[in-house]
């Protein structure tokens, strides 16, 4: 079985399986510790009723903080054993004290069958047994995904299982600072299962997909983020399409609006999950996900009919490349300043046609509000994206349009040379960093975040960003010229020299 440094592993688990918790560690740090639960972190306990006095149970929570075992402890009336990863017992004092708090090892990263084996005769004698469904911990945003063990023990022991939730222990700790903060915890009713030897795994996620829902009615009710579960895309272009099939591949309900006149922008049926209305008619009231895929010229109109009926329980996801006239506003920011949404993310990719997204593709999600992020990074995730996310929104969003831009700089300086049209293309991008970074943007935005760029879009984009970057005192001759280049004032070629030269700030409009 082999040896954790300090203590036999093999022996922690014949005591767990034999004599168990020492009564007189475990009801004296107890004595402690919960009125220390109670003055500093204002524990709350709902629910109680449902943990069984006698006989054995199964105990399913979410797992958000290392001290989830002892908070969730107090809500029993007997001890309550309980798995932690192998490494926690390399310390002997700290092995002894765990083991005698009712903890035993698992190692995490293989089916670990002695440990199972330790679980099912902790129940078998009738003791009671806490379960970490989603193997490890899960924060910030909503409930991560459960694996199918705790299915399988409920099935092979016959065990009542109670659903609990924890919430606000991943707060309680910054480093190795304990600080106060509100901690509560919600028990639901015992769920009861047929107990089948040897169950089979689709039996085993069967059960454990019964299960989970419990668990994340018990979170919802405390205010935890929920799931998404239903998503709404406004815009049936290519890009809101492939994105509405995405979401049906996730497991989302999905309402795709079209507007106008529009149509699907696509040849294959749509999923059974996608429901197609008139963008109008759907009642976004009850939607977890707006997804916002227009083009930033049709933002405005969009966001002033549906954005009074965007509630405050859901989030929005925009996908609208380029900025916002006539200010040259960010679409995050434009969406957020005028929706009761609790938080906005932006979606950035691939800079090829949006009929050619496809499951595998890299997608980066921008978001200030980590729940969320984490929340749409899952989705995407599931749907089989490859997801980077970052909390710098401006950065993603102006390296796009940078990037739009360079490629039209590279386009319009392109007779002069290839070395001539990589420099435009870099002054721009320099010109836009700066002033991304003067909004906040980090620098690695503009290294590797915004996909490709679009040079239709760069020539709506162009006015606007020259008007931002002169507003903001951005020294940005290689950005004016090039707007003046698209506005017919001044020639590509023109431009393209006057790039070249260091002493020459910008073009000279045409009379």
């Amino acid at each position: 079985m082999g040896r954790i440094e300090g203590m036999d592993r093999d022996a922690l688990l014949d005591r767990a399986r034999g004599r168990g918790v020492n009564p007189l560690v475990y009801w004296g740090l107890r004595a402690i510790l919960q009125p220390f639960f109670h003055l500093y972190w204002r524990l709350s306990r709902i629910g109680r009723e449902h943990i069984p006095d006698t006989g054995p149970f199964i105990i399913a929570a979410n797992h958000r903080s290392f001290l989830d075992p002892f908070v969730i402890a107090v809500m029993a009336r007997r001890p309550i054993y309980f798995m932690t990863k192998k490494e926690a017992f390399i310390n002997r004092p700290a092995a002894w004290l765990l083991a005698s708090l009712g903890a035993y090892p698992i190692d995490r990263l293989g089916g670990d069958q002695e440990a199972m084996d330790t679980t099912k005769a902790i129940l078998e004698r009738g003791d009671g047994v806490l379960i970490f469904p989603e193997g490890t911990r899960t924060r910030p945003g909503p409930l991560g995904r459960p694996k199918r063990g705790v299915g399988r023990l409920a099935l092979e022991t016959g065990a009542p299982v109670v659903p609990v939730a924890i919430i606000g222990s991943e707060a309680v700790r910054k480093g190795w600072r304990i600080r106060p903060h509100k901690v509560r915890i919600r028990a639901g009713a015992p769920l009861t299962f047929p107990e089948v030897q040897d169950p089979s795994r689709h039996l085993a996620a069967a059960v454990t997909d019964r299960i989970w829902p419990c668990v994340e009615l018990q979170w919802e009710w405390l205010g935890g983020t929920p799931r998404v579960r239903r998503a709404a895309v406004i815009g049936a272009g290519a890009w809101g399409t492939s994105l509405a099939r995405a979401l049906a591949r996730a497991g989302l309900e999905v309402d795709l609006g079209a507007r106008a006149d529009e149509q699907p922008a696509t040849a294959e049926p749509l999923p059974d999950a996608v429901a197609v209305h008139p963008a109008g008619d759907i009642a976004l009231a009850h939607h977890d996900l707006i997804c916002l895929a227009v083009s930033s010229r049709d933002l405005p109109a969009v966001v002033q009919e549906l954005g009074p009926s965007i509630p405050d329980r859901a989030g929005v996801l925009v996908r609208a490349k380029g900025l916002v006239a006539p200010l040259g506003t960010l679409p995050c920011a434009y969406v957020a300043e005028r929706t009761k949404a609790h938080a906005v993310a932006c979606l950035g990719g691939p800079g090829a046609a949006a009929d050619e997204l496809s499951r595998g593709d890299a997608l980066v999600v921008a978001c200030a509000s980590q729940s969320f992020l984490s929340q749409i990074a899952d989705v995407l995730r599931v749907a089989r994206f490859e997801v980077q996310r970052t909390t710098d929104v401006t950065g993603v969003e102006l390296a796009g349009a940078a990037r739009n831009a360079a490629v039209l700089a590279a386009s319009a300086a392109a007779p002069a040379g290839a070395s001539v049209a990589d420099a435009a293309a870099d002054r721009v991008l320099a010109e836009v960093d700066a002033y991304a970074r003067r909004q906040g943007g980090h620098p690695e935005a503009f290294a590797d975040l915004a996909g490709t760029g679009d040079g239709t879009q760069a020539l709506d984009d162009l006015p606007l960003l020259a008007v931002a970057l002169r507003e903001d005192g951005i020294d940005a001759p290689a950005v004016a010229g090039l707007a003046d280049v698209v506005a017919g004032r001044v020639e590509p070629e023109r431009w393209a020299a006057a790039v070249m030269e260091p002493t020459r700030t910008r073009p000279r409009r045409a009379a």
